[in-house]
């Protein structure tokens, strides 16, 4: 079993400490947190920091520990650019990149990226096409539907080959059988419940085997938001609080219910439902107080599944 942790990107008071952070993520890796993941979130109420910077900034305080973000909308970015960037941060981190996309869901935006949703499914897999293309091949000619290249070269090609590990993310069974299709894991939301997820899980090992792929080199994985606190009214309440925070400028409200809150005992059973629906990675995400909940995490919670 396998425990992740989040990085923190959250902005409050207008100021963000990168000194804390270094510690933060330094503490996260003496721990023994395997890897650590932000999320996306261009536009929205909560002030957060841009995925791509905090995984490089994260990226210079630790060592060992992958990094990942989950999920990247693909179809609000240029592919190029992208894989560029990806490319540059799998050499700044020495080849610890996990890169985890989507297509964003109905609710986003599309309109002030210039892109018409009604076409987000096509971009999101001719865009991985041409990012692993360029990831992989000397010269590339790639004769698209909205982005073409003649000849073109991109280097340095990443660290890992052929490419960092992709992971897919979404809910809807489409999305499910993409990630079985074109990437190396599907990643649960964390705006899924458990329930949810384990029914998303059969769905992904049908694919599987309808692509005639082997399930040991393919990964599942959820993102758990938690909350450990001996008073367990008091967490679900707080819980409840963030996630609207989180959540509600997206129309998303009263999600608490895929929160694992309460006493270590709580969250102990809460996580441990997430890994028999199928999770072999675990990405805890503390919804506040990110220094004391890891603490808790790491010593009270994660144990029970050594």
């Amino acid at each position: 079993m396998r425990f992740a942790i989040s990085i923190p990107q959250g902005v409050s008071g207008g100021a963000f400490d990168p000194d804390w952070m270094r510690t933060h993520l330094a503490r996260a890796e003496a721990l023994g947190f395997e890897s650590a993941w932000a999320l996306e979130q261009v536009l929205g109420a909560m002030p957060m920091l841009s995925p791509l910077e905090a995984m490089t900034y994260a990226a210079a305080c630790t060592e060992r520990m992958r990094l990942g973000c989950v999920v990247f909308v693909t179809p609000l970015h240029n592919p190029a650019h992208l894989a560029k960037s990806l490319s540059s941060l799998d050499h700044l981190s020495r080849g610890r990149l996990e890169v985890g996309i989507g297509t964003g869901g109905g609710h986003r935006p599309f309109a002030a990226f210039e892109v018409d949703p009604h076409t987000i499914v096509g971009r999101f897999t001719e865009g991985l096409r041409l990012m692993k293309a360029l990831w992989t091949e000397p010269r590339v000619t790639f004769p698209g539907r909205f982005w073409q290249l003649e000849d073109a070269a991109m280097e340095p090609k990443p660290v890992q080959k052929p490419h960092p590990p992709i992971w897919i993310g979404g809910s809807h069974p489409a999305a499910l059988r993409r990630a079985a299709r074109l990437a190396d894991g599907f990643f649960g939301a964390g705006s899924t419940t458990t329930a949810r997820f384990a029914e998303q899980v059969p769905i992904v090992r049908q694919a599987l085997a309808e692509e005639g792929r082997d399930p040991a080199t393919f990964q599942i994985a959820k993102r758990v938001y938690i909350v450990v606190d001996d008073d367990a009214e008091r967490a679900h309440r707080r819980a409840a609080e963030a996630l609207e925070l989180a959540y509600g400028y997206f129309g998303l409200r009263d999600i608490v219910a895929v929160a694992v809150t309460g006493p270590p005992d709580a969250c102990i059973e809460g996580v441990r439902a997430v890994v028999e629906a199928g999770a072999e990675l675990v990405l805890l995400n503390p919804l506040f107080d990110e220094d004391e909940q890891m603490e808790r995490l790491a010593t009270e919670v994660v144990p029970a599944f050594s």
